[in-house]
């Protein structure tokens, strides 16, 4: 087969009339990132219509940071490096199930046009977002080794909500006009398909390049490897087997 299809269970029993809840179970070698290491921020776009899709991907049950253990064993290194500078980690996408990258493949392929969704790539005509390599028929998240990711202030300002009426800017314009985003600017928003997103891009601010570097040695000296288009993403090791298409399941926890 392809890919594994194993199933997430959510068990329930019954104990004096009260039921309680066991925490979804993962396939082996997966965790949820939360139980490694609880202070690493989520902000999971693809389980909401905050993301190029403009709605919540397929297998995104829940909002929830899955991967391999090694790599979350990773992050919470790197989480501990960043503590005393005053910064944390904020994941956007860990584990995607397979279901969800056809799905990104198949809306690249579809033909139609959205003005909400070309605040991502301002510069693009969607149909090219495949060949240019912003979107794979393969991606590295399905075996839980990728995660895209970037930094936050301990001390900044608490994320505002996002609005899907609304009308943000292009994500390669000034922070203060793209969505809404607590992280350090970084001179785009997370999945910009833009020239501008590529890590070494000379298009941005010498701050702006302090803060990319800033998080590339932080997650290169923990052993990640970036990928040149995107600042955000990142992989642990180098990745090998069938692709995985279980579910992101909503993390239980056992009722009270």
């Amino acid at each position: 087969m392809r890919f594994s299809r194993l199933p997430i269970l959510v068990l329930t029993s019954v104990l004096g009339g009260v039921a309680a809840a066991e925490p979804a179970r993962l396939p082996a070698g997966f965790v949820f990132l939360r139980d490694v290491d609880p202070s690493i921020r989520q902000d999971i776009r693809y389980a909401s219509s905050n993301n190029f899709v403009g709605h919540a991907l397929p297998g995104y049950d829940g909002a929830e940071c899955v991967v391999q253990r090694g790599a979350a064993e990773a992050l919470r290194e790197v989480q501990r490096d960043l503590a005393p500078r005053g910064l944390s980690l904020k994941v956007y996408d860990c584990y995607r199930p397979e279901r969800a990258v056809q799905a990104m493949a198949a809306w690249a392929n579809d033909g139609k046009s959205s003005d909400a969704a070309k605040r991502f790539f301002p510069q693009l005509d969607k149909s090219r977002l495949f060949g240019l390599g912003y979107i794979a028929a393969r991606s590295m998240h399905s075996l839980g080794i990728a995660v895209d990711l970037t930094l936050v202030e301990l001390a900044g300002q608490p994320q505002a909500p996002f609005d899907p009426n609304a009308r943000y800017g292009a994500c390669n314009g000034p922070a203060a006009a793209r969505a809404p985003d607590d992280s350090v600017d970084m001179g785009t928003g997370f999945d910009c398909f833009d020239l501008k997103a590529h890590t070494a891009s000379p298009a941005i601010t010498a701050e702006q390049r302090r803060s990319r570097n800033m998080l590339l040695d932080a997650m290169s000296r923990r052993g990640f490897a970036n990928y040149a288009r995107e600042w955000w993403h990142f992989t642990y090791g180098s990745g090998g087997g069938s692709a995985f298409d279980f579910p992101i399941p909503a993390r239980t926890r056992p009722a009270k």
